[in-house]
């Protein structure tokens, strides 16, 4: 992965964001829907040719999915990548993307979830790319709540800070780092893979969705023999959404504090992001600061940005 991360460009007024299906099926009303959003922001949109494909569980053809992404990637006119909805899918293509210099004529790639394989080629190449809600969300909310509002923000060159909920789990410190992350699921896939985000030296984001605990301690299990764990520079926990208690914990959150009892890191719980409708958009690569406080008073602040 390269250190000397690039940012895209900031979107202006009439700039040209594509919207695509790199992994499952989406209803077309879904990104109609989004595309209105986006162009009452003053956006222009193109939606890709195969983006309403479906071909068993995903939105096309390996083929015609990896055709809309390279396409977009390598359009000099498209300034921004909306991924329709994540599924799953994404790890079919994403070894094809290392033909391409994702560096020249960088652009943000947004989504989340399966998504997240996505991040990481995307990081494989040191350019930064957003960790946010997709279609569905922008249909539900017509872009008027406080995340699209931060994720528009972010595309035109904003760094919002990010205020985030106090936990009795949360271990107070600050830390200064590089910040990675996503789905658990999809990145403990590509651990010690060309594309591994869950690197040490981090600041660390995970979230998940219907995972049971004893699958995600695995995970973490790998992260601590593997070194990981014990070296990273701060942890964020997102939701685990649909995650039930077990007989050995109530919640995959006391899991994970139990993980990471014996390090000294600044660890954020029930951060909003994940398969919840208030998700925070984030930037992947980017420079930032974590403060964990004692009373509550939790901050994600953002780097200036470092090409």
């Amino acid at each position: 992965m390269s250190n000397n991360v690039i940012f895209p460009e900031p979107l202006k007024k009439g700039d040209l964001i594509a919207i695509l299906s790199p992994a499952g099926p989406i209803d077309e009303s879904k990104v109609l829907a989004a595309k209105e959003v986006l162009e009452k922001e003053g956006f222009r949109v193109k939606i890709m040719p195969h983006t309403f494909d479906r071909w068993g569980n995903y939105a096309g053809t390996d083929e015609n999915r990896l055709a809309d992404l390279e396409a977009a990637l390598t359009d000099p006119e498209v300034k921004a990548i909306l991924c329709s909805r994540g599924g799953y899918g994404v790890v079919h293509i994403m070894e094809h993307l290392d033909n391409i210099d994702l560096r020249n004529n960088a652009k943000w790639v947004i989504g989340f979830s399966d998504i997240s394989a996505l991040h990481a080629a995307m990081a494989r190449q040191g350019v930064a790319s957003i960790h946010a809600s997709m279609a569905a969300h922008l249909q539900k909310y017509g872009g008027k709540d406080e995340d699209s509002q931060a994720l528009f923000a972010i595309l035109r060159g904003g760094r919002p800070a990010f205020t985030l909920p106090a936990s009795p789990l949360d271990r107070p410190g600050i830390a200064e780092g590089t910040l990675l992350g996503g789905n658990v699921a999809v990145l403990a896939d590509l651990i010690n893979t060309r594309y591994d985000m869950m690197r040490p030296d981090t600041i660390l984001f995970v979230e998940d969705v219907s995972e049971p605990i004893y699958k995600t301690e695995r995970i973490f299990y790998q992260l601590r023999i593997s070194g990981v764990l014990p070296k990273l520079r701060g942890l964020i926990v997102g939701q685990f959404t649909d995650s039930e208690p077990d007989k050995s914990y109530e919640s995959t959150e006391k899991m994970i504090a139990d993980m990471v009892s014996t390090y000294s890191y600044p660890v954020a719980f029930n951060a909003p992001i994940g398969h919840v409708d208030h998700n925070i958009p984030l930037i992947e690569n980017a420079h930032v600061t974590l403060k964990v406080t004692p009373e509550g008073d939790n901050h994600l602040i953002y780097w200036p940005d470092k090409a």
